[in-house]
């Protein structure tokens, strides 16, 4: 578990949430445990990441997958720095006052993925509500470099939701990512305690508007369970998501980064997962993948393949 006091250039990683009491969560189980990263191919892509002075959400936001996805030589890349101006319960990305846009950013992204021999990449942000865009063209330019440099690469973005950002939107949609990720994260009761500065219709809209723009594009969302959603609000979401015509839907259980951020009220065994994403695709969805260290970028590459393939076989039937 990371400590959430720890100091970044003089500062606290979390200042808003330094000061607030600290909030237990049960017992990991068993079935959330994975192995430390030590592997060869984890050290070989660590280095890459470094030497292009890269950021990644894997590390920024603890993911649990690293390790795997790293030996495997898989990594998704963060924008638009290292701070964020939004502080959600349940992240551990560093929150405060952002700096400049790095101008080489694009291109040294665009190189490590060539370097890597990524054959599908997702790129991710932090919120930058400071910008006028929401760095809506700096995903655009990042995406633009990629193609230039790693022409056969597939490219998955998730993006913040650009709230009163007008045209945002319009400027990465027009840059034609593969696949254009958001994540509603909870379910909308939960909204105010977990991820405050955002707003659940919203990030709705952001994705139908999608669809509407570009209807070959695939679209894809994500939330986290054990929050202390109910299990209706859960089905609700999928609703909601298919009412926009969402393609994919990650499900993953939500694990607390640090004990100044929101706990874990429940540890969802893998069956309800199953459960889950059986009741997922029954509504409707191309592809859903629902386990406990699901993450919307995890095994990306491969259920991007799966997601082509599905679409290709409905259209033959």
């Amino acid at each position: 578990m990371t400590n959430v006091l720890d100091h970044t250039a003089g500062r606290p990683r979390h200042p808003e949430k330094a000061h607030r009491p600290d909030a237990a969560s049960p017992k990991k189980p068993d079935w959330i445990r994975v192995r430390a990263p030590v592997s060869p191919g984890f050290v070989a892509t660590a280095n890459i990441v470094r030497a292009n002075g890269l950021h990644t959400v894997c590390e920024e936001a603890g993911c649990p997958n690293i390790g795997e996805c790293w030996n495997k030589k898989h990594a998704t890349f963060m924008i638009l720095g290292d701070t964020c101006t939004r502080a959600c319960a349940f992240c551990n990305v560093k929150t405060g006052l952002p700096g400049p846009l790095d101008a080489n950013e694009p291109a040294h992204i665009a190189e490590a993925i060539a370097k890597l021999g990524l054959a599908h990449v997702v790129i991710t942000s932090v919120d930058r509500d400071d910008l006028g865009d929401g760095g809506a063209q700096h995903f655009a330019r990042t995406i633009t470099a990629i193609r230039a440099s790693c022409p056969r690469t597939t490219i998955e973005v998730l993006t913040p939701d650009f709230l009163r950002k007008d045209g945002a939107l319009e400027t990465v949609v027009a840059a034609r990512p593969d696949v254009f990720n958001h994540n509603l994260e909870t379910v909308p009761s939960l909204y105010l305690t977990v991820r405050p500065g955002a707003r659940y219709f919203a990030s709705v809209r952001l994705l139908q508007h999608v669809k509407e723009i570009d209807p070959a594009m695939f679209t894809k969302s994500g939330i986290m369970v054990g929050l202390g959603e109910e299990r209706n609000e859960v089905l609700q979401v999928m609703d909601d998501l298919r009412a926009a015509n969402v393609d994919f839907l990650t499900i993953g259980q939500y694990l607390q980064p640090t004990r100044k951020h929101h706990p874990v009220i429940r540890y969802l065994p893998p069956d309800e997962f199953e459960a889950l994403k059986t009741v997922a695709y029954a509504k409707g969805f191309t592809m859903v993948s629902a386990s406990p260290l699901t993450r919307s970028s995890h095994h990306a590459g491969d259920d991007f393949a799966k997601l082509k393939a599905a679409r290709e076989a409905s259209v033959n039937r």
